[in-house]
């Protein structure tokens, strides 16, 4: 369950080329939209399969963002600060979304289960704030060619922290949620392949 692995084939080569292009012509790639829906219908009687739903529903704020991030354009050091930053605060923006979305969701309707979530917003908190420094820190050297680079890399790891996330761990790790995941429209459609 890994829907954003083509977005971030995708990201990580805009940003190696960003690493290796600074002061090179840009190229022009268009912003990509997996067309989530977070329009879902749960049987009222089902509580579990309603929380997996708001969970996924949480969760699609980031991919949401994710899929549309800006394009890193290398052509000048300037460029790439200012481009950079534009996609570390996509990234930021989204992970605020699905924090408030996780944590306004509370625990789920099975006993001692809430382990999951409490882990996947502790790592998109800290994910967050590792993009938000990188932010502040390209904004911070924009214009030094050398600088720029290296905050550069830091955005890289941001993005690569990002894609070993397990955006589901919250539901997998036990069986009564997972079973409802698969109830959960929401669910379903963050399992579907971009598009």
């Amino acid at each position: 369950m890994r829907p954003r692995s083509t977005v971030f084939a995708a990201l990580t080569t805009t940003i190696t080329i960003g690493l290796a292009g600074c002061g090179q012509q840009a190229s022009q790639t268009p912003a990509r939209d997996q067309g989530l829906s977070v329009t879902t219908v749960v049987p009222q009687a089902d509580a579990t399969a309603r929380w997996a739903d708001g969970y996924c529903g949480a969760v699609t704020h980031l991919v949401r963002a994710l899929a549309a991030l800006p394009t890193v354009d290398p052509s000048t050091p300037q460029q790439a600060s200012r481009t950079s930053s534009d996609l570390l605060t996509s990234v930021v923006g989204g992970l605020d979304r699905s924090l408030a979305g996780l944590n306004a969701l509370g625990a789920p309707p099975v006993a001692s289960a809430d382990g999951g979530r409490e882990d996947v917003i502790g790592q998109f908190a800290a994910i967050r704030e590792q993009a938000e420094n990188a932010r502040q820190r390209i904004e911070a050297v924009r214009g030094d060619a050398a600088a720029t680079k290296e905050a550069l890399g830091e955005a890289r790891a941001t993005l690569d922290r990002i894609d070993a996330l397990d955006y589901l761990k919250g539901l997998k790790d036990v069986p009564a949620l997972k079973a409802a995941e698969l109830r959960a429209p929401a669910c379903r459609q963050l399992d579907q392949p971009p598009g």
